[in-house]
């Protein structure tokens, strides 16, 4: 099969689909590579690594975009949605239920989308999103510690607070990955942290884990606006596997906050779970609405791009090779692996993408069962 790997496009995104081992990987096994120059040299992976690992270097992207299986990180950009035609196989992250525009696109070129972010595996959990979300929980903690900081429109609190001082308040919506990775980081640097689930069981595990050192709640609206009045910093980790984000916390909420707090939207991806986030770069991370500081970058992992990459390939290569070597059947023999299907050649297959956009829903069996 020939394999692309484009350039990433979107601000600030120096990931890149496939490391120069990857690429080795899919050559020993007979599949020809081509990458696009320079798609991971700000990350120290060069061309001639690449070359090395015997993938080819295209160009352009439209050279390599002409591939039967494309390789990426996020989703695809507008100046990318010309490049796709009908029957490839589009392989990265997605989150189409928030975005309508890209849904319309990827069905309107009759492509066959398989989203990192719906593959399920045995244990119910989702292996090509946990990497990320460590890395974005970690990372949630870095930014709102930063923009805490009274330069920055935060209200000039210290996460850790100092002898005599308390530390800061930091509010977890959600006990998921993220959410415990953004915990573990918070309790290291010494703030007082609460996490809020809807899950008993995951609750009592933090609790076990934590042994006081983290508050846990159970969820609810009016648990949230009780607690985000006194918060200096919130972290939004909600997530139901290809739905929008629930909005956790409306406006009025944000109003109620003291001025110079701080929200960091994990979820945005899927749209957010505050009323008030919409999505910002790298390069302009927050904005303050009501005094309160929001940081909503859609590409969280991108800050850490080499660390990111490895952690994501280290995921997705066993996925990757299983379509390289077995094309759909891949799909087709493991109804865990189909959960990835998003769309398929004209057809949502993704049941929480296509209620929350208004598409009829086709089952990943009846597009896959003809093969």
């Amino acid at each position: 099969m020939k394999i692309g790997i484009p350039k990433e496009i979107k601000d600030h995104e120096c990931r890149v689909g496939a490391t120069p081992t990857m690429v080795h990987g899919f050559v020993e096994a007979g599949h020809s590579v081509v990458i696009q120059t320079n798609a991971g040299a700000k990350i120290g992976f060069t061309d001639e690594m690449y070359i090395k690992a015997g993938a080819h270097i295209g160009a352009t992207a439209k050279e390599v975009w002409e591939s039967e299986l494309i390789l990426k990180v996020k989703e695809p950009q507008k100046e990318e949605f010309p490049l796709m035609h009908e029957g490839q196989i589009l392989f990265c992250y997605l989150h189409l239920a928030p975005d309508p525009e890209q849904t319309r696109h990827l069905l309107e070129r009759k492509v066959i989308a398989i989203a990192y972010e719906t593959v399920f595996d045995r244990e119910g959990k989702l292996p090509l999103l946990t990497p990320m979300s460590e890395i974005a929980g970690r990372i949630a903690i870095q930014a709102g510690a930063l923009s805490l900081q009274l330069a920055n429109g935060g209200r000039g609190v210290l996460l850790g607070g100092v002898p005599g001082v308390y530390p800061a308040e930091v509010l977890i919506l959600g006990g998921g990955v993220a959410g415990l990775n953004a915990a573990q980081m918070a309790i290291g640097l010494g703030a007082d942290v609460t996490i809020i689930d809807r899950d008993l069981k995951r609750l009592r595990e933090l609790d076990a884990i934590y042994r006081g050192r983290l508050k846990t709640m159970y969820s609810s609206s009016q648990i949230i606006e009780k607690l985000i009045k006194h918060a200096d910093l919130v972290i939004g980790s909600v997530l139901i596997a290809g739905k929008k984000a629930p909005k956790l916390v409306t406006h009025d909420m944000v109003r109620q906050m003291q001025p110079g707090a701080v929200l960091v939207d994990i979820s945005i991806d899927q749209g957010g779970c505050f009323e008030t986030s919409k999505p910002t770069t790298h390069s302009n991370p927050t904005y303050i609405l009501d005094d309160v500081v929001h940081y909503c970058v859609t590409n969280m992992p991108g800050a850490c791009a080499r660390t990111a990459t490895q952690a994501l390939t280290n995921a997705t290569y066993y996925y990757a090779a299983r379509l390289a070597n077995e094309g759909l059947k891949a799909l087709k023999n493991d109804p865990l692996f189909s959960s990835g299907l998003n769309i398929y050649k004209g057809k949502v297959t993704n049941a929480h993408v296509a209620h929350d956009l208004g598409y009829p829903y086709h089952s990943p069996e009846s597009v896959l069962c003809n093969l």
